[in-house]
């Protein structure tokens, strides 16, 4: 395993390195849904992954806590670009609308991530998450507390 120390890295400079080594090794929710890091930049970040069955809910469609996971890992970590070396911060606040069901057969999801305001206590972000024929799954804000 790498060993890396996150704390002298900036909250862009730690989302730069998950987008470039994608740790497998790494134990992690992203490891775990197959996340993806896509794009990395300052106050936004695009993480996609794609749909299996063992995602469906009793209905048969993706359940909805893989949208709001995907959609807390993108809001967060977009916040996170904003921070400097040695501060981190955790999730206070997650609201999720759900406008539509995916499917569990390799479709493909991703969620943009952007950061509305990144203050000294607190920051908020907004994100959507899209199927791969561009259609609306789920959109949602978070408030996240800086540490």
């Amino acid at each position: 395993m790498t060993t890396v120390d996150f704390a002298q890295m900036s909250g862009l400079e730690v989302m730069q390195w998950v987008q470039k080594e994608s740790p497998t090794e790494f134990p992690s929710i992203g490891r775990l849904l197959g996340m993806r890091f896509d794009e990395v930049e300052h106050g936004r970040i695009v993480i996609s992954l794609d749909t299996r069955p063992d995602f469906a809910n009793p209905l048969g469609a993706v359940h909805g806590g893989i949208a709001a996971t995907l959609l807390d890992s993108a809001l967060g970590c977009a916040v996170h670009t904003t921070l400097p070396a040695g501060v981190g911060f955790t999730t206070l606040e997650l609201k999720v609308n759900y406008i539509r069901a995916a499917r569990t057969d390799g479709q493909t999801l991703t969620a943009t991530g952007t950061v509305i305001h990144a203050g000294r206590r607190t920051a908020t972000a907004e994100g959507r998450v899209i199927d791969d024929q561009g259609k609306l799954i789920a959109h949602a804000t978070t408030t996240c507390m800086i540490l």
